[in-house]
């Protein structure tokens, strides 16, 4: 019994009913219903027509949306909850507390306060801070998964075939499946050839099932891995087989990126050595406290101001540990990546897992595909060697021009071969031109049989096609069988593909006059002569064959012999504009650049010399590939600048030799189902956006939108600007940390008491962690980072040039830091015991925050000396340094209670900066100072060398 709801709308069926056919297999349900013809018509479609594009919207009220259930995302209050779980903050907070009630007890209210709530303060503000940063970040990540998710389907509306967004599909859609593709929902087949579909997501088995009339269950998640054809949808949503699965699942938050482990470690190493400290410095303070007690014979006499006192001591080693641990450090990568990610989505590169960005900078090899990554992948007959004769093609006079030189019989059979042998279609496109769907080779065969003056439709109505075997990159040709229309048991099968497969498969051959004839062997050189002439000529060659059939019953396989060459046609598909110079870049950069394509060996050469891939390496073939013993491999692989004719196999055997034997970081492009391997295999995935499979995009680690070569150098320039930044950024916090804690320490064990009090290190903080991790680590690209090699696999993230000028600064600020604390007042002329001390430390801090500063300036670049090149293009570090000048001129001059800071004279402020920017000069002292390269740069078969630094960069 219907519900009210679904007999109100029209419809012959409940929801659940539907999605249970498909979802329990249950073939007696599906009878009960009249086949799929009676569930169409319960679901008010035509099988041929499709759904009527104003009936979407009804549609998706009544059967449902396809989006799964997805988790809630994470508010900002939960981001503030786990900013407060870090326990030294938590401690800090305790011991905040405590000093607000012995303050208020020794110094009464409310001055009693001001050390306490300054502390809980600048906790609130780290906190908050660092959620902020961290929820922009996970709204920027939902948003690229969104855009991760939204696949392109082709299915029949309003009787033409278009491209709709999967989460516009709804129950009753037409959808189209070839090779690669993931079925979008749960449906059943109304027609297709050779359907084979890999259940393995679903059912763990990995035998590929059969899918026909018979068994016409399609379930959604599951992939194409042969044939073509056409289901009906039933269930879409939380109600398909996939959504309830995905119900099930919660879902995992992001592993961490090679980069963040490595930071990792370094941060935990400087942790414990700030432990360390912190210890040691509160043992000095406390035992200098309970000498002085001693020496004054009070160590039995305790009051609140001593119980203050061993607070602030505590306090004050809480804090060497707080600014001691670099929690910066994986912001600074996440903020860095995702900035990136951002920019790179805007220049047509969505980057689907995060290592991949960093990943991606050390590269030192790229295993490219040819057609549509060099090329632009829009092709169209150039030439036809047809009845033993070339033809020109050219707009306006080609239909002409072969009509008068070839019989009307063999025109006729080339057209029917066009049409008929096909995976694409024609279509009629809202303006009434006609529109092409399907790849662009085949969409130039169909444009060339339109140019000729042929009518799909026509070919279509008169010949049934009985069987189609889809094109693959392992069969490297496409067969049908059609039912020639005289009534009797005859049949013609149709074959074209790579030149050199399908020429074997022919033992005929149309001569100059139209007939058939035997295709000898001096004929077959001529063949020959033409298929290398056209590859020359940097064409795309396909040989179109056929073979009439007696005596089949139409359920026999398509022949595979004993064929008869109709015609050599010579696609063109041109270089992509700014390719070679793409190339050029990549060389500069030690990169070494690799064609592997399925083309003939002369088309594939003749377009790697145009993109200046090929100069003096090798061009091979994949079955000389593969033949090659593991010896002759190892010698001829680093020479290797050419693969064609290569199978998926031999594209993941190359990638696995140069990343295991050779150590190279391997990037591989790749747009077909059978290129998923390889794309696992490397250490960068990068597939497709337009013509890859989306088994392919699943297993890729960046999505290529354009398809364009120059793109995935961009991606490159990205991944070392990634790189280069946290670099930049941990040179500059490891000073921080090193000056802020020899400076306390030093003064603790001396003088008994730190310069830096609670607020101030608390602020430090602040700057180091998130305004210096957001001014250095979103600094854009430069074009001097393609002119440097990429790092190695097992490169250190702090490098010997990182440790000279770490290690330089640090000597300069503490030398700077400890004269101010030890002879300041004489240098200064600060007179009075109390308030000389108070203005004193205060000097102290804001030299020290400039020296930050002007470090953070220091820090923009690690070998050149003008660091102030393209500063003012980075209106992010503009702005971070304004606000930290800004704060901390409100620090010093007005909140002098909480910060324990007293005002500064114009003169005072004027030492602080002038001290401060002497860091830029020690800076260019520092990079004249010559350092021996690292051991850990990736060296290729081209010897290239890394860039010099020192004086002779200087």
């Amino acid at each position: 019994m219907l519900s009210k709801e679904i007999q109100e709308a029209g419809f012959g069926i409940e929801p659940d009913e539907l999605a249970s056919i498909v979802r329990s297999h249950d073939t007696k349900c599906l009878e009960h219903h009249e086949g799929v013809e009676g569930l169409a018509r319960a679901v008010r479609v035509s099988l041929q027509q499709g759904v009527n594009t104003l009936d979407v919207q009804h549609r998706q009220n009544v059967y449902g949306f396809n989006r799964h259930a997805e988790n809630p995302p994470r508010s900002f209050w939960m981001f503030v909850w786990d900013a407060m779980q870090d326990l030294t903050l938590i401690i800090l907070m305790v011991c905040s507390f405590v000093s607000v009630g012995v303050g208020i007890l020794t110094e009464g209210w409310p001055k009693g306060m001001y050390d306490g709530v300054g502390i809980i303060l600048c906790i609130l503000l780290v906190v908050f801070v660092t959620s902020i940063c961290d929820y922009k970040q996970s709204l920027q990540f939902k948003d690229l998964d969104k855009e991760k998710k939204n696949v392109s389907i082709q299915v029949t509306r309003d009787s033409k075939r278009q491209k709709v967004s999967i989460h516009d599909l709804v129950v009753g859609d037409i959808v189209h499946l070839s090779i690669g593709d993931i079925v979008p929902a749960d449906g059943l087949f109304t027609s297709g050839f050779g359907l084979l579909i890999d259940e393995s997501s679903l059912s763990g088995e990995s035998e590929a099932v059969n899918v026909d009339q018979e068994k016409p269950f399609l379930l959604s998640g599951t992939m194409v891995q042969d044939g073509s054809a056409k289901m009906l949808v039933t269930s879409v949503g939380v109600r398909t087989e996939w959504g309830r699965l995905m119900d099930t699942l919660n879902e995992g938050g992001d592993d961490e990126t090679p980069l963040q482990v490595k930071l990792n470690g370094v941060a935990t190493i400087i942790g414990k050595i700030g432990l360390c400290f912190a210890i040691v410095t509160f043992m000095v303070l406390t035992g200098r406290f309970l000498c002085g007690k001693i020496a004054h014979h009070e160590i039995t006499k305790w009051s609140l101001n001593d119980a203050s006192s061993l607070l602030n001591f505590f306090a004050t080693a809480v804090i060497i540990i707080v600014v001691a641990v670099p929690e910066g450090l994986p912001l600074a990568v996440t903020l860095s990546l995702a900035f990136a990610m951002k920019k790179l989505m805007n220049d047509k590169a969505l980057v689907r897992h995060l290592s991949a960005c960093e990943t991606m900078g050390s590269a030192s090899c790229i295993c490219t595909d040819k057609t549509g990554t060099l090329t632009t992948n829009h092709m169209v007959v150039d030439k036809i060697w047809i009845c033993q004769q070339t033809k020109a093609i050219k707009i306006g006079n080609s239909e002409n021009v072969l009509k008068s030189s070839i019989s009307e019989h063999i025109s006729d059979l080339l057209l029917q071969s066009i049409f008929q042998n096909t995976g694409s279609e024609i279509v009629k496109g809202q303006d009434g031109r006609n529109k092409i769907m399907g790849t662009p080779t085949e969409s130039a065969l169909l444009e060339f049989g339109l140019l000729l003056g042929g009518d799909s439709k026509f070919y279509n109505d008169k010949y049934k096609i009985v069987k189609v075997e889809p094109f693959n990159s392992i069969r490297k040709k496409m067969s049908v069988l059609v039912a020639l229309p005289d009534g009797t048991n005859k049949y013609r099968a149709f074959c074209k593909g790579a030149s050199e497969i399908v020429v074997k498969m022919c033992e005929k051959v149309v001569n100059a006059d139209g007939k058939v004839v035997q295709l000898n062997e001096q004929q077959r050189n001529s063949v020959t002569e033409v298929i290398n002439g056209f590859a020359s000529q940097a064409l795309r060659t396909l040989c179109i064959a056929f073979k009439d059939i007696e005596g089949s019953s139409g359920s026999d396989s398509i022949p595979e012999d004993k064929y008869t060459l109709i015609a050599i046609i010579g696609i063109k598909d041109p270089v992509r504009p700014g390719v070679k110079e793409a190339v050029k870049t990549c060389l500069e950069a030690g990169i070494v650049v690799r064609m592997v394509t399925g083309d003939n060996i002369n088309t594939a050469k003749a377009i790697a010399r145009e993109c200046g891939i090929l100069t003096d390496g090798i061009a091979i073939e994949g079955p000389d590939f593969r033949n090659k013993s593991p010896q002759e491999l190892m010698n001829i692989i680093p020479k290797i600048q050419v693969m064609a004719r290569s199978l998926p196999l031999d594209k993941h055997t190359l990638v696995k030799h140069l990343r295991d034997d050779f150590y190279e970081v391997v990037a591989v492009t790749g747009d077909g189902t059978n290129d998923a391997p390889a794309l696992h295999e490397a250490d960068i995935g990068l597939a497709m956006g337009i013509a890859g499979t989306e088994v392919a995009k699943e297993n890729a680690d960046v999505i290529v939108m354009d398809d364009n070569f120059a793109t995935i150098v961009n991606v490159t320039r990205w991944g070392r600007a990634v790189y280069i930044n946290i670099q930049k950024f941990v040179q500059f916090q490891l000073t921080v940390n090193v000056v802020a804690l020899m400076l306390n320490f030093v003064s603790a064990c001396v003088s008994g008491s730190a310069p830096l009090t609670a607020v101030q290190m608390l602020w430090v903080n602040m700057i180091m962690d998130t305004l210096g991790a957001l001014a250095l680590a979103t600094e854009p690209p430069h074009d001097g980072l393609m002119k440097m090699p990429p790092v190695g696999r097992n490169a250190k993230i702090i490098t010997r040039v990182m440790w000279r000028n770490i290690i330089g600064q640090s000597i300069y600020q503490i030398i700077v830091l400890l004269v101010l604390k030890f002879r300041g007042k004489q240098i200064l002329k600060l007179n009075g015991p109390d308030d000389a001390t108070l203005l004193l430390n205060t000097v102290i801090f804001n030299t020290f925050v400039f020296c930050q500063v002007f470090n953070e300036i220091n820090s923009r670049d690690m070998e050149k000396i003008n660091v102030l090149q393209g500063m003012l293009s980075s209106w992010v570090f503009l702005m971070v340094m304004a606000a930290t000048i800004g704060f901390q001129a409100i620090i010093v001059q007005y909140l002098g209670a909480f910060a324990q800071t007293v005002p500064l004279s114009q003169e005072l402020w004027l030492t602080s900066v002038m001290i401060g920017a002497v860091s830029i000069v020690v800076g260019v002292v520092l990079k004249c100072i010559p350092v021996p390269s690292s051991n850990y740069i990736a060296t290729h078969h081209d010897g290239y060398e890394q860039l010099p630094s020192g004086p002779e960069l200087a």
